[in-house]
């Protein structure tokens, strides 16, 4: 007999708000059938999991895999009201609740309780006592559990801190197992004396990672953000393994466990068994341009042959301000020139040449319109084979001026610096005031605008406020505009400078206080 069935969770009514949990909680519980058809209906859904190239029906808490988490405080009460619409028996387990005088909702079969059978419903009461930290809930019944479970976070009480610093944020990670085979025979297998068949794979989250096939594009990702202390609430759901896990590059401090603190421990690694529960705290302490996995892989003393030797991961980023939307785009041609037989240079075949008189800044702020221009193209003038042995006389000679380009604020802008072999092909260190941009490609010719943005690195691209444009070649740069004010773009070979391959780009005020350019001081150097 093949297993079906959805336990279907379904919130009915929070009490109050996650932020100010406190007294009881009501949930309700449904559990309903999965088939491979798909029925649009207020009762009955349907559902289907693929994992490792496959897919099959499994168990789920209102479609999700792992289920949803429960936020409590200590010693708050929830009741849950577990309705069975599946094929099969199922009881509720609070793992890690002690249910103080009141073992009829405890939960595990034929124990404390006859199971709640396709078509019944049952209430259970949690009274939380002295648990503080991470327990959680499945099912307790036949080998259910392997998809039937999620988390339960229990805060301190109101005005009660952490006894550790206060996480910026906190993960849940729920390690499990993966079968291919429905685990429901799996079962049968065991209670007739067979050893368990070990699982296709682990997992994190409910997904195996990118080191399995057909898994990569769902690898459970967390973001950090630099500095920032993050708390993973990680639990162990397998059926058969305890787990070692680690996270490449950072340390690792136990704080908790099963629903209890504890005397802090630091660790590269830990191992973690089926039914337990950590609480972990990790800081954002790494280079934020890398991406790091946190990695679950099984102890077992037996011959490989009899378990899975596989590794579970996730992936651990760090929060980066790459502009994935291009308000801004400018293709700029950096070259050497000539005027009257003297070396010039230019940027979109303009050579700047800035007043004497007055400073831009100055001038910007106190709207003194005629010290520059407004006109910077943001592409050149005209198109020709940029990286050509041979180049038309037309761009040769360059228009002399100052040429500036207003931005407005907050939105994400992308240069791509084009090297040219005017005169001389040269690579141009190329530096922007006022910020540091994400260098998403670069490549040698001509850049094509519909191929090679295909490979831009948009993922941990290096993060610098200098880059060289290649000899005959191109870089691309994004940012976001952020920084209002007046900030100047130029090569940073002082002669070529000299020469005017510069220009300015004007950052315009956001709509807030700190999001506007501050105002000036008492006293600025007069020209």
């Amino acid at each position: 007999m093949s297993s079906v069935g959805l336990l279907k969770l379904v919130v009915l009514q929070w009490l109050v708000s996650r932020l100010s949990l406190g007294g009881t909680h009501y949930y309700d519980f449904v559990v309903s059938t999965l088939s491979d058809r798909v029925y649009i209906h207020a009762s009955v859904e349907t559902a289907k999991y693929t994992r490792l190239c496959s897919t099959k029906q499994i168990l789920t808490v209102n479609r999700q895999f792992p289920g949803p988490t429960l936020y409590a405080r200590r010693g708050d009460t929830m009741v849950v009201k577990v309705c069975n619409l599946a094929a099969y028996n199922v009881t509720i387990h609070w793992h890690g609740v002690k249910m103080p005088r009141n073992p009829w909702s405890d939960g595990p079969a034929y124990i404390t309780q006859c199971p709640i059978k396709p078509g019944g419903s049952f209430t259970y009461i949690i009274d939380l006592s002295d648990e503080e930290g991470t327990v959680w809930w499945h099912a307790h019944t036949d080998w259910i559990r392997a998809t039937v479970h999620g988390a339960i976070v229990v805060y301190p009480k109101l005005g009660d801190c952490y006894p550790f610093p206060k996480p910026h944020k906190e993960f849940i990670v729920i390690l499990g197992e993966w079968w291919k085979k429905d685990v429901t025979e799996m079962y049968n297998e065991t209670r007739g004396g067979l050893e368990p068949e070990p699982s296709d794979a682990y997992t994190i989250n409910g997904q195996p990672g990118d080191l399995y096939p057909c898994s990569k594009t769902e690898t459970f990702t967390m973001q950090l953000e630099e500095g920032n202390i993050y708390l993973l609430r990680t639990i162990n759901a397998g059926l058969t393994n305890a787990m070692f896990v680690s996270i490449a590059g950072h340390e690792i401090t136990m704080v908790g466990s099963d629903g209890s603190y504890i005397k802090p421990i630091t660790t590269q690694y830990f191992m973690i068994s089926p039914g337990e529960t950590m609480d972990l705290l990790i800081q954002a302490d790494q280079n934020p341009n890398s991406l790091y996995y946190l990695a679950s892989r099984a102890l077992n003393y037996e011959d490989p042959k009899h378990f899975d030797t596989t590794t579970a991961t996730a992936i651990i980023t760090y929060r980066t301000d790459i502009p994935q939307l291009i308000g801004r785009r400018f293709l700029i041609a950096v070259a050497l020139n000539k005027i009257h037989d003297k070396f010039a240079a230019s940027l979109n075949n303009i050579s700047f040449n800035p007043s004497t008189s007055i400073d831009i800044l100055e001038a910007y702020y106190y709207r003194v319109t005629s010290a520059f221009g407004v006109n910077f193209p943001d592409e050149p003038p005209y198109y020709y084979n940029f990286t050509a042995d041979v180049q038309p006389k037309d761009v040769l000679v360059p228009m002399v001026g100052r040429e500036v380009q207003f931005l407005e604020f907050g939105v994400g802008v992308e240069i791509v610096f084009q090297g040219t072999s005017v005169v001389m092909p040269e690579d141009h260190p190329m530096h922007l005031h006022g910020f540091s941009f994400y260098v998403v490609g670069w490549g040698f010719g001509n850049f094509d605008k519909e191929r090679d943005p295909f490979a831009y690195n948009l993922v941990d691209p290096p993060f610098k406020n200098t880059i060289s444009v290649p000899k005959n070649g191109w870089v691309a740069v994004r940012f976001r505009a952020n920084n209002p004010g007046v900030w100047y773009l130029h090569c940073h070979v002082e002669s070529h400078l000299v020469w005017g391959m510069s220009t300015v780009l004007i950052v315009k005020d956001g709509p807030t206080p700190d999001s506007q350019m501050l105002r000036p001081p008492r006293y600025m150097p007069p020209c």
